[in-house]
C-alpha cells in the first residue's frame, strides 16, 4: 500500500488545527495552543520531508502545503495581534509581504512568460522563524519569561526575517522582468 497521500493528509490536519487553535487562544488556553501549534509546526516539516524524500511531490500538494502554512501562520498572528501578544505593525508586514509575493507572483506570471515561483532559502528560513516566534509568544503567554528586551529582540528578528525575503523575490522578480526584457529586445 502506497503512503503518497500522506503529506497531503498533513498539509490538510494543518488547515483543520487552525480552529482548535485559535478557539484554544482565545480562551487562554496558553498550554494546549502551544502543544497543537508545535504538531502543526512539526507536522510541516515532516510533510516536507516525505515528499521530497520519496517522489511524493505533487501540484495539489504544493498548494495544500503553502495554504496551510499561510492560514495558519496568519490567523495565529491576527490572533495574538487582537490580543495584543504581538505588535500590530509586525502583523501587518506579514499580511503587506505575503500580499507583495502573491500580487507580484500573479503579475509576473501573467505578463512573463517564461515566470516561475520559486520558493527561496530566505522565505523557508522566514516560515522557520515565525513558527519559533509564534511558539515563544504563546509560551511566554503560559508562563511569563520574557524581559522586554528579550521580547523586542524577538519581534526584531521576525521583522528582519519578513524584510529580508520580501527583498529576496522582489530582487528575483526584478532579474526576471529584466531577462524577459532583454528577449524582447
Amino acid at each position: 500500500m502506497s503512503l503518497r497521500w500522506l503529506p497531503n493528509a498533513l498539509s490538510v490536519a494543518r488547515l483543520i488545527l487552525i480552529v482548535p487553535m485559535l478557539l484554544l487562544l482565545f480562551a487562554e488556553q496558553y498550554l494546549l495552543t502551544l502543544i497543537l501549534f508545535a504538531i502543526a509546526g512539526i507536522s510541516d516539516g515532516v510533510d516536507g520531508w516525505l515528499a521530497k524524500r520519496f517522489g511524493w511531490q505533487t501540484r495539489l500538494g504544493a498548494v495544500l502545503d503553502a495554504a496551510a502554512d499561510k492560514l495558519m501562520i496568519a490567523a495565529v498572528f491576527i490572533a495574538l495581534g487582537w490580543k495584543g501578544l504581538v505588535p500590530v505593525w509586525l502583523v501587518v508586514l506579514i499580511f503587506v509581504r505575503d500580499l507583495w509575493i502573491v500580487l507580484g507572483a500573479w503579475y509576473n506570471r501573467h505578463h512573463l512568460a517564461d515566470f516561475e515561483v520559486r520558493p527561496f532559502l530566505t522565505s523557508k528560513i522566514n516560515t522557520a522563524v515565525q513558527v519559533c516566534f509564534v511558539l515563544l509568544v504563546i509560551a511566554d503567554a503560559a508562563w511569563p519569561f520574557l524581559t522586554p528586551a528579550l521580547k523586542s529582540g524577538a519581534v526584531a528578528v521576525a521583522a528582519l526575517s519578513v524584510v529580508v525575503s520580501g527583498l529576496d523575490y522582489l530582487q528575483d522578480w526584478m532579474r526576471q522582468m529584466k531577462k524577459a526584457r532583454q528577449g524582447e529586445a
